[in-house]
């Protein structure tokens, strides 16, 4: 049985998720496959833009922030997936180089009407670089089987 269920996301739950390093190279990878932006790809451009810098895409932290969670519990879990993302904000340029600090903290948490073996956890995503500064955040929902309900994964 996974070690992470329904009932062990009670509203206030806050989870420290880890850190990772933002790489610069990894970036530039993932820029140049998904995100091509020049901000993303070239320095001197990057400098006249209105980030002054170059910066990782935000899909990008999205994708690191998300590894980040799957290691600090997803992949342990009884996980369904998620319905989706009702708020995503990055507010603060993320550059090679910095140290991203992920905190997940449970906002909402009940059974489903439709599928009783199945809760809703509405959780809060707070993502922080090495300065203490936010750089992301966002809300959504995640959908985890019952220990209750009898599920496995």
């Amino acid at each position: 049985m996974p070690r992470y269920a329904f009932e062990d996301f009670p509203v206030g739950l806050e989870l420290d998720c880890g850190s990772r390093l933002v790489d610069r190279e990894e970036g530039l990878r993932f820029a140049a496959a998904y995100d091509p932006q020049p901000l993303h790809l070239d320095e001197e451009a990057a400098n006249a833009s209105v980030l002054g810098g170059l910066s990782v895409s935000g899909w990008h932290t999205c994708a690191m922030v998300m590894r980040l969670m799957c290691d600090a519990y997803l992949l342990d879990s009884t996980s369904q997936g998620s319905p989706g993302i009702e708020n995503l904000r990055w507010l603060r340029p993320v550059r090679p180089g910095d140290r991203l600090h992920v905190r997940m903290v449970v906002k909402e948490a009940r059974v489903s009407q439709s599928r009783p073996a199945i809760g809703l956890v509405r959780s809060e995503w707070l993502v922080h670089n090495q300065q203490g500064e936010p750089v992301l955040s966002m809300e959504g929902w995640g959908m985890f089987g019952r220990r209750e309900a009898g599920n496995e994964r």
